[in-house]
């Protein structure tokens, strides 16, 4: 008989997809679970409003003036937006680009936009230059640790979504824990390396130390026969001085106990 397959619950399904998408986290932690949706709809909410707020600046604009939408309409189509806004406005476009009171604006316009697109190009060049730095980078750790695709495309996701939490103004506690174990790392290890060579030393010191008092022959001295030393010398008491213990009180006085029938 075929074993019927487990069917996993929608808890455990959904506390997967979360372990996949934050590796670092532990979600056995119902806590941490549940902390961890309200961060992830918090984000969400300040996504949606963003969306929001554009899409009604848009609308405001297409409202204003309905010309707006079919020029954007025509230019995402491959128009030329110059012929565009011909079209669209007619003389009207062509008088302002004439009109001497305008000048000065244009020419503003125009060096914000040179500076925007020489702005744009610089950080088009240093990202091209960093992602391939850090692919190289990425690639000699993989090869030095042994890592799979799967655990650099993890370690990568995480990176990123620090990256976009920090855009957000938003760092988790295990973020934050995370990075104060990464900075702290070496003097912990070398702390911890420390303590056990003391450990090591001392265990040393006590093996030999109990290695001689069992080898070196030396009496124990805390016992009731230890000791080498001289005698000490006590003091005359006469009789009691004499009494060794071993004889009886006839014995010690010379006299013969007399049998009484």
């Amino acid at each position: 008989m075929a074993e019927n397959p487990t069917v996993k619950s929608n808890r455990d399904k959904f506390r997967e997809r979360m372990s996949k998408k934050y590796p670092d986290h532990n979600f056995d932690d119902e806590e941490a679970l549940y902390g961890q949706i309200g961060d992830d709809y918090d984000g969400y909410e300040k996504e949606i409003n963003g969306y929001k707020e554009r899409e009604k600046a848009f609308s405001d604009l297409f409202t204003s003036d309905p010309r707006s939408a079919s020029f954007l309409t025509n230019w995402c189509k491959g128009g030329n937006p110059a012929i565009e806004l011909v079209r669209m406005f007619g003389d009207d476009f062509v008088e302002e680009l004439k009109d001497p009171d305008k000048q000065e604006e244009l020419a503003k316009a125009s060096q914000e936009y040179a500076e925007r697109v020489a702005k744009e190009k610089d950080f088009e060049e240093q990202y091209q230059k960093n992602i391939s730095e850090t692919l190289s980078t990425i690639k000699a750790i993989q090869d030095e640790k042994g890592w799979s695709d799967e655990q650099v495309d993890e370690v990568m996701e995480f990176l990123v979504n620090i990256m976009k939490d920090g855009i957000l103004g938003k760092f988790s506690r295990e973020s934050i824990e995370m990075a104060s174990k990464a900075i702290n790392h070496d003097a912990n290890v070398e702390e911890a390396a420390h303590e056990g060579e003391v450990r090591g030393r001392n265990a040393k010191i006590d093996e030999k130390l109990r290695k001689k008092t069992r080898n070196d022959g030396t009496a124990n001295l805390s016992g009731k026969n230890g000791g080498s030393g001289s005698k000490r010398q006590m003091p005359d008491l006469g009789a009691i001085s004499r009494y060794d213990g071993a004889q009886s009180i006839w014995e010690r006085g010379g006299e013969k106990r007399t049998a009484y029938k």
